[in-house]
């Protein structure tokens, strides 16, 4: 029978190097059962306490006193208090979520999740070397998934983001409760985004560090091409935090937890090209029974979300090369947009396409002229190479529809039809003004379709001039004037129709 461990944390100390010391190790390649002084947490699940020195590192078992019941208390100088939950049956690959502050406070999150087979593991703040420390305890010696989801509520995530922003390779997904972040860990988002760490902030409609905090977050993230979805509940402050009902909460984890990575990368993304996301910003707001209110909730957790995959260059600006969007299910045949222009969150014609199957491919634009011909033509050839279709669908905004039409003159053989909103036939990729040269297009059959807003200040000078000119040398080309805010639903279904047909 074994003996029993002694139950002070001075006698415990005494241990510590022979029990565990922060040594490198490789990942246990196998689970590894917790031991040491167990209690019964939330409807019955296992706790295993345990105390670090922070000077050593070294880990120990310890006896919860019984006062704490299901909470921690603070540690004496110099250690910190750890805490293990354990499954009634851990899921495949040991996942966990870390808890990143205040332990025990609204934790039907981490209740649930234990139901779902994952560990739930906790450390006295604040992040450092004991927090790396217990990390490697966890994944090397206990087998633990090496990337855990986060848990982090106001300080919480201060924290989480703290710690993950610095070792972004070690986490799966973050969830933060109307958190705060520093300005040192803003800066580190981009570590985030490019190991595709997702993101979900719960916020109140009155939380005080929401427009400071959450919302600075959420824009910057969509401009790093990572996965943030937000749900703010209207009507509450920074108390309560979480959800009552938490399984949508852990459903996101679940849904979360990192794949494979390049599971599914397409044959043309080589190592030249970075994944990336692309998704809008439609708002649906979700009725929180339990709550009795509305939250309002963007990204990724209610929207289609496209992976993006952009061409990597060696500007010491940051400017990519080639960028690629690419649909859930690929249409037969495999049509594709060229669109000369950077593509917004706003892009309701490229988001019905999507869904119908096309891809996105976005040029280069990496030269101080502007766009570059041989570039396009580069992107062209990779895109038929991987058995894209012989015919993209060109399309711009503005004077980028100009390129569009430029680049289709020197190659009506391989445009299937041009789509232009507010275009102006201005181009600095071509000598000669495409308005002036459309006769190719017309003797290929490229038929072209315009959607001009009430304000658009080329409508007269550009699409009207376009269109007498094209239908004289027998061209066809259709013209939707949009006389409202935006392009109505049977307008935008009309557009789409109209290219999709065109590009069978």
């Amino acid at each position: 029978m074994r003996s029993r461990l002694p139950t002070t944390l001075a006698s415990f100390l005494l241990f510590a190097a022979i029990l565990w010391t922060p040594d490198p190790a490789p990942a246990a390649e196998t689970y590894v059962p917790f031991d040491g002084e167990k209690s019964a947490w939330h409807d019955g699940f296992d706790r295993y306490d345990f105390v670090m020195d922070e000077t050593s590192l070294a880990i120990i078992p310890f006896k919860q006193p019984e006062a704490e019941k299901f909470a921690v208390g603070p540690p004496p100088k110099g250690q910190r208090r750890c805490i293990v939950v354990i499954p009634k049956q851990a899921a495949p690959g040991n996942p966990w979520s870390w808890q990143g502050c205040y332990w025990d406070h609204e934790p039907q999150t981490e209740v649930e999740l234990l139901r779902r087979g994952f560990h739930i593991a906790f450390i006295t703040p604040d992040p450092g070397k004991p927090w790396d420390a217990w990390y490697a305890w966890l994944t090397e010696n206990h087998g633990l998934s090496t990337k855990p989801a986060f848990v982090g509520m106001s300080k919480g995530g201060v924290n989480e983001y703290d710690w993950a922003t610095t070792n972004p390779d070690k986490v799966s997904c973050i969830y933060a409760d109307n958190p705060a972040i520093r300005p040192e860990a803003f800066m580190k988002l981009g570590e985030l985004a490019r190991n595709d760490v997702s993101l979900l902030n719960i916020c109140g409609s009155f939380d005080f560090l929401l427009q400071r905090h959450t919302l600075p977050i959420e824009d910057r993230y969509q401009q790093l091409g990572g996965r943030i979805t937000v749900m703010i509940k209207d009507g509450t402050a920074h108390h309560p935090h979480s959800l009552r009902n938490p399984r949508p909460i852990a459903d996101w984890i679940v849904q979360h937890m990192q794949p494979q990575p390049d599971a599914n990368r397409p044959a043309f993304a080589d190592n030249k090209f970075t994944k990336s996301y692309y998704y809008n910003l439609d708002r649906t707001n979700v009725y929180l029974n339990e709550e009795k209110t509305y939250a309002n909730c963007r990204g990724p957790g209610f929207t289609v979300c496209y992976d993006r995959y952009d061409e990597k260059t060696d500007s010491q600006w940051g400017l990519t090369g080639l960028s690629v969007i690419v649909p859930t299910t690929v249409a037969p045949g495999k049509p594709w947009v060229f669109r000369a222009d950077a593509i917004g969150r706003d892009a309701l014609i490229d988001q019905g396409l999507l869904a119908r199957g096309f891809h996105i491919v976005m040029p280069p634009l990496t030269a101080q002229a502007g766009p570059v011909q041989a570039q396009w033509d580069a992107a062209y050839k990779l895109m038929a190479d991987h058995g894209f279709a012989k015919k993209a669908v060109m399309e711009g905004s503005g004077t980028a529809a100009g390129e569009a039409y430029a680049w289709a003159i020197e190659n009506p053989d391989k445009v299937a039809c041009i789509y232009g909103h507010n275009p102006a036939l201005r181009s600095l990729m071509s000598r000669k003004a495409p308005l002036d040269n459309l006769m190719p297009l017309a003797k290929a059959g490229v038929p072209v379709i315009h959607v001009c807003d009430r304000l658009d200040p080329w409508l007269d000078e550009q699409t009207r001039v376009v269109e007498k000119r094209y239908k004289e040398v027998g061209g066809q080309i259709t013209v939707i004037i949009n006389e409202g805010a935006g392009l109505s639903a049977a307008d935008r279904i009309r557009v789409v129709d109209f290219i999709a047909e065109k590009a069978r």
